[in-house]
């Protein structure tokens, strides 16, 4: 998918308005997320990968919060032709821009809210730096959905950014996430303006929160099998 520079909050000429996923992000999503989510590529890969394990020839599979569909086009390239996938957005300009660019029919976007869109008989479903924008206080209930709408051994895959400890490990990891963002060509002024865009929308919760919330939603196993800094993978099976 072609994308353009994001280059959204290198200007201090207007105050830092809570992030959106408006027209603007869509218009450089793709060059932003890669730039700002170390391992996003390989994440994105990996999950097509799991796919090819996890889901049965005839499986439906949901991609919840899929933004420009990374996640459902790599479960599309490494499944079979039967197979399909549902994909789920709350941003009119996400799907909107995912609708102009795949014409796959093996793919049904959507523009809805993941909280609230009917899962059934799921083989799996995608949370792909997803949940952290759910208020947290919803976040057990959409699990709870999820692990409803599931079949037998059906699978959860969950990416999120996540809160670090306060301690040297965590500020470490911490300081090498803005490291990244620097090695990728953001300045000191985008890098801020950032972070302050998505202080009150993007709320990370810890490892600990995060697998604690699995078992109480009714996944009987789960095991993490990717880590970049501080963006961490789970796979979750009922």
């Amino acid at each position: 998918m072609n994308t353009e520079p994001d280059n959204l909050f290198d200007s201090a000429a207007a105050p830092v308005r809570p992030f959106r996923f408006d027209a603007e992000v869509a218009r450089v999503f793709p060059d932003m997320v890669r730039r700002s989510v170390p391992g996003y590529a390989e994440m994105v890969e990996f999950t097509g990968l799991l796919a090819r394990r996890l889901v049965p020839a005839d499986g439906v599979c949901y991609d919840l919060g899929c933004s420009l569909g990374a996640v459902t086009e790599a479960i599309v390239r490494q499944t079979p032709a039967s197979v399909r996938v549902i994909a789920v957005d709350n941003a009119p300009a996400m799907i909107a821009k995912l609708c102009a660019s795949s014409h796959d029919d093996r793919i049904t976007p959507i523009c809805a809210d993941a909280e609230t869109i009917p899962i059934h008989n799921a083989a799996l479903v995608v949370l792909n730096l997803t949940l952290q924008f759910i208020a947290p206080e919803r976040r057990l209930a959409l699990l709870e959905r999820i692990h409803a709408g599931l079949i037998p051994n059906g699978a959860l895959i969950l990416v999120e950014k996540i809160a670090l400890p306060n301690d040297r490990g965590g500020q470490l990891l911490t300081e090498l996430h803005t490291d990244f963002k620097r090695a990728q060509g953001y300045s000191e002024l985008a890098i801020s303006g950032k972070r302050a865009a998505l202080e009150q929308v993007l709320i990370p919760d810890s490892i600990a929160v995060h697998e604690v919330r699995l078992s109480a939603a009714g996944f009987t196993g789960f095991t993490r099998w990717y880590q970049s800094l501080n963006f961490i993978a789970w796979m979750a099976w009922k």
